[in-house]
């Protein structure tokens, strides 16, 4: 196993010990806190040294020119990303007129630790200034759960030795200059100053400020109260301009006494309300706050998160990497998406400006998933803004020259962002991503009412598209063709099998929906003979098969393109797409990411055990991983054919992404999605969770590494409990009413707290698949 390079394995934190100054970007994401709509990385509170600083809105960005070296009908125009909107976690320190500073001085003791059960990131430091002075400072930080706009700190500074005098200058600031970005210089220009400002304020510990976007016209404001405690005297003032506002306190300290500071920040954003309306949002918002106080915040706060856990929690006994991995995970999954209320989830959450702040199709495949079974209220949010982007998405089907809705492949707001046509154009399996994700909710919460309100108009406008963008051939098939599927090494296939199957599904799925919400389906139009073509379709789906392997392929003909040659591909020359041209990628066998493997996951039900083993077998030694969506969905099919060392290995590698810094770009922001596959893999694979037709299915096995792995899912208001060891699986229902589910194939009805016990089925040894040289998961060698 790799070892963290800076935080210790417990079982409910992530602390590190010592102040690590080569890993001080990661960390600040590692330590990122958020609740869907703000986020605050875990940036030092006095500001500097920093790796990226960043307090990000959900949804608020700036818009860039994409100009293309050769035109083309259907480009976007414009592209989007995320900005650093008004620090609020700046406190600032002097001692005796030093700058308190880490880099200066001598850093006598640095801990920090996130608190996954509180929601809360301490931290506690020892500090001698230049001049020999020595201070402890302890500040506690969150981001609210419970209210939304708000995010709070609590600063403690206390002299150690002789009596220092102390200026605390507490602040929120605009503009903060940033590290100048890599790659494409007009996102660079679109980063610099973003925010105008249009009003400042300040009333001693009031402080307030106003900003609007320079092109995509948002007005964002932050507002700041503090709570003041300490020995008398205590001076303090406030002051602000267009891009601060400071309330600075001074005060003498003799050892042993504390000066504390509790600031609490409010944020509003919006397109179309004024000044004075988002004024009196973020003022209202501190009200909120500062009338049940900073305990009453942190208990609000382990309220929620007890609730969360109860019901969510993912106990691995075998493994202690893993235990604390797979509760960050889903800590971090909880923060990207609790409180984002109909905005997008992005890829990175709220942890940093990696892949521009955009959401991808990750959300629905990889986060939603987990959220549905842990957290269901905040998938029904993250569908409504599927849905409230409708109408930038049935604009963009036209401009294609298609009927119902092309969602983007990569946006903030709705509209598509991606410059690179092969995907902005042709990855259309997003409306199937889409689809399933509504299927799956539907299904797994019984919530109709969403599917009335929601679900049908999603589902029947992502079915359209596929009745204009396919067609069936003289022999009857319906074929899809001049795509690009999940595997992004290959590009405008014919009938790549993944979308072809989630295409399958969103039709029928979609002609269900219709026709139990008549009353829903007349008022979008859709008629008898509508749903009649989608069954007819779906029926007739082209799935690309080669008989003389015996094996599905990823799309049609890719079984007959040329091997790529892994003998002449050097270590340093992963990930390929840095080093090889996209056309040598596209016509051979080579695969950036799951693909096949992951239709057999998604879409199981249309693959028999045989052919599981068998395309597993034959697509694991051509995917190379250079992508973090990919680890996952390996482990839970190893796991199902019965690799389960190898499945255990990917479920590490998946687990450890962030917190190991496998990919060496955890300082632009975590990756949500592989975080949220570490659950995935537990459940999914060593638990053999799947969800086809409304009911649970369950094959459970262990890897020799893991002794015991226990989890809850949400079905339909009752909470299911599984618990598997080596030998047995204990179902347990708790509450609600009788269920019925499949254990290695056989029905098991469940009633509440009468656990039912099974012992569980081995599996004939197999042959282990190889891996690309020098590609095997992480934590295999």
């Amino acid at each position: 196993m790799i070892s963290h390079p800076a935080y210790s394995v417990e079982p409910w934190c992530v602390r590190e010990t010592g102040l690590h100054w080569d890993v001080l970007a990661q960390s600040e994401s590692v330590f990122a806190l958020s609740n869907g709509h703000i986020g605050w990385r875990g940036n030092l509170e006095e500001g500097e040294p920093h790796g990226l600083p960043g307090c990000y809105l959900n949804g608020v960005h700036e818009v860039h020119p994409l100009p293309y070296a050769e035109a083309g009908y259907g480009y976007p125009e414009s592209g989007q990303t995320v900005i650093n909107v008004t620090n609020g976690k700046l406190v600032r320190l002097l001692v005796d007129d030093e700058q308190f500073d880490l880099r200066y001085g001598r850093l006598l003791s640095h801990e920090r630790m996130l608190d996954l059960r509180a929601g809360v990131l301490h931290r506690v430091c020892e500090w001698a200034s230049p001049a020999g002075k020595r201070i402890r400072l302890r500040s506690s930080r969150l981001v609210s759960f419970t209210h939304r706009a708000v995010a709070a700190i609590a600063y403690e500074v206390e002299p150690l030795d002789e009596e220092v005098r102390l200026v605390v200058q507490s602040e929120l600031v605009a503009n903060e200059p940033l590290p100048h970005p890599e790659g494409d210089p007009r996102v660079a220009a679109a980063l610099q100053c973003p925010l105008r400002g249009e009003e400042h304020y300040n009333n001693g510990a009031r402080l307030r400020l106003i900003h609007q976007t320079e092109r995509s016209g948002l007005r964002v404001a932050a507002a700041a109260d503090h709570n003041v405690l300490g020995p008398e005297p205590i001076e303090s003032a406030g002051e602000s301009s267009a891009d601060v506002a400071r309330f600075t306190i001074i005060t003498d300290l003799k050892p042993g006494e504390t000066l504390r500071l509790e600031k609490m920040v409010s944020y509003g954003w919006s397109q179309i309300r004024s000044v004075p309306s988002l004024r009196d949002q973020v003022e209202a918002a501190l009200a909120g706050a500062r009338s049940v106080g900073w305990q009453g915040l942190l208990d609000q706060q382990r309220a929620f998160l007890d609730e969360f856990w109860e019901h969510a929690d993912v106990e691995v006994d075998g493994d202690p990497q893993i235990q604390q991995a797979v509760r960050f995970a889903l800590f971090h999954v909880l923060q990207a998406a609790a409180r984002a209320e109909q905005r997008a989830i992005p890829a990175k959450g709220l942890t940093g400006s990696g892949y521009d702040g955009h959401s991808f199709w990750d959300t629905e495949t990889f986060v939603l998933p987990v959220l549905t079974f842990t957290h269901p209220r905040s998938v029904t949010a993250a569908l409504q803004w599927r849905q409230d982007t409708l109408p930038t998405a049935r604009a963009r089907a036209r401009q294609l020259g298609l009927p119902g809705a092309a969602f983007p492949w990569r946006t903030i707001d709705g509209a598509e962002c991606s410059g690179y046509w092969l995907a902005g154009a042709a990855a259309v399996h997003i409306n199937a991503d889409i689809a399933h994700a509504v299927l799956r909710y539907v299904s797994v919460s019984g919530d109709r009412d969403f599917e009335r309100e929601t679900g049908v108009e999603l589902l029947v406008e992502t079915a359209r598209l596929w009745t204009g963008l396919g067609y069936h051939d003289s022999q009857g098939h319906f074929h899809i063709d001049g795509v690009t599927g999940p595997d992004e090494y290959s590009a405008l296939s014919d009938d790549n099998t993944f979308t072809n199957l989630m295409a399958q599904a969103n039709l029928q799925a979609a002609a269900d929906s219709a026709e139990r919400h008549a009353v829903k389906a007349d008022e979008l139009g859709v008629g008898t003979e509508e749903i009649a073509a989608w069954r007819e379709a779906a029926k007739a789906m082209a799935v690309p098969y080669n008989s003389a392997l015996g094996i599905h392929e990823q799309s049609a003909g890719f079984t007959r393109h040329e091997a790529w040659d892994f003998s002449r591909t050097r270590p340093e020359d992963y990930p390929l797409m840095l080093h090889y041209p996209y056309s040598e990628l596209y016509r051979k066998q080579v695969i950036k990411q799951a693909d096949l493997v992951l239709a057999m996951y998604l879409r199981g039900d249309a693959f028999d055990d045989a052919h599981k083993a068998r395309n597993f077998a034959y697509y694991e030694p051509l995917t190379v991983r250079d992508s973090s969506l990919s680890a996952c969905v390996q482990a839970v099919i190893a796991a199902e054919v019965g690799h389960l060392r190898l499945a255990y290995d990917y479920l590490c590698e998946a687990a450890l992404m962030d917190l190991d810094d496998l990919e060496k770009n955890t300082r632009d922001g975590l990756h949500i999605a592989s975080l949220a596959g570490s659950w995935i893999a537990l459940v999914s694979g060593f638990g053999g969770m799947r969800h086809h037709y409304e009911s649970l299915y369950f094959a459970p096995r262990l890897p020799e590494a893991l002794d015991r792995l226990a989890f809850s899912v949400n079905v339909r208001g009752r909470c299911l409990r599984v618990e598997i060891t080596k030998s047995e699986t204990t179902y347990t229902l708790v509450g609600g009413e009788s269920l019925r589910i499949v254990h290695h194939g056989e029905s098991v009805d469940l009633t509440p707290d009468a656990p039912q016990v099974r012992p569980i089925k081995a599996t004939a040894p197999l042959p282990e698949p190889s891996q690309p040289p020098g590609r095997r998961p992480e934590h295999a060698e």
